[in-house]
């Protein structure tokens, strides 16, 4: 998880199902995988996709969601995230054409591109309609976004790259992250990076076209199907991990 925006939340409390008013594909597809079976490339086991090859096991090739992106992701991972854990390569499964993902520091040298914008709280960050300059734009101002994926603790040694550090930086307006894994003692707005990149997208289509029609948030569908199988298999009155700091409070007020 990563603080990809800056300042408060805009949501100020904690859904039953946080998803219910999103354009999500039916998951079931995902309960009828049975064992696990061997990556298509590299022949390793996995459940529903290679977390290293970003393909799909074959029993889903063809049913699962793929999308179009209106610019391209890139991912920096730290190399300590464990892949198996990371939301990162939900993106790439889901938007293969547009979302390639690098394990620091093996990075592109972003100096030699244009138009590319890192998700990352600096000081000097912006937000999309800053950006925009409170215009309707029927052209992005920018190719390619670029996302840390790490620990908050583990994301400054990253954003001092010099490959990185003279990016212009953008923040996402805050809200609540769903995600399972909350790192300790930091807020609930630290987004998964899935959760962040769906935000991207969707502040982005909100800009261009002055509303959003749902249209990347199939980015949650394994997110979703994954949400929905934690609650599904653990008490979270008993683990702390799997609770909503916002319900914690409450109790103990």
């Amino acid at each position: 998880m990563h603080p990809f925006v800056r300042g408060s939340l805009n949501q100020s409390h904690f859904d039953s199902d946080p998803f219910k008013d999103m354009k999500i594909s039916d998951c079931r597809v995902l309960d009828d995988v049975g064992d696990r079976s061997a990556c298509p490339q590299c022949h390793k086991s996995r459940k529903y996709f290679c977390y290293v090859c970003f393909l799909p096991v074959i029993e889903l090739q063809g049913k699962i969601p793929q999308l179009n992106l209106p610019v391209h992701i890139d991912i920096i991972k730290h190399r300590r995230e464990i892949d198996g854990k990371s939301t990162a390569a939900h993106a790439a499964v889901l938007a293969p054409k547009h979302v390639s993902i690098y394990t620091y520091p093996d990075i592109p040298d972003y100096d030699s591109e244009e138009n590319v914008l890192l998700v990352y709280p600096g000081k000097h960050a912006k937000t999309l309609p800053e950006l925009f300059d409170n215009r309707k734009c029927p052209n992005l101002p920018f190719k390619k976004v670029v996302f840390i994926d790490s620990t908050w603790n583990q994301s400054p040694g990253i954003y001092k790259d010099p490959r990185l550090i003279s990016l212009p930086t953008i923040v996402l307006r805050g809200r609540v992250s769903q995600f399972w894994r909350h790192q300790k003692n930091k807020p609930e707005y630290y987004l998964a990076t899935i959760e962040a990149v769906h935000e991207l997208l969707v502040e982005i289509d909100a800009e261009a076209n002055a509303t959003y029609d749902g249209k990347y948030d199939d980015l949650l569908f394994f997110f979703r199907f994954m949400y929905n199988k934690i609650q599904t298999m653990y008490d979270r009155d008993k683990l702390l991990s799997y609770k909503r700091r916002g319900e914690l409070k409450t109790k103990n007020s």
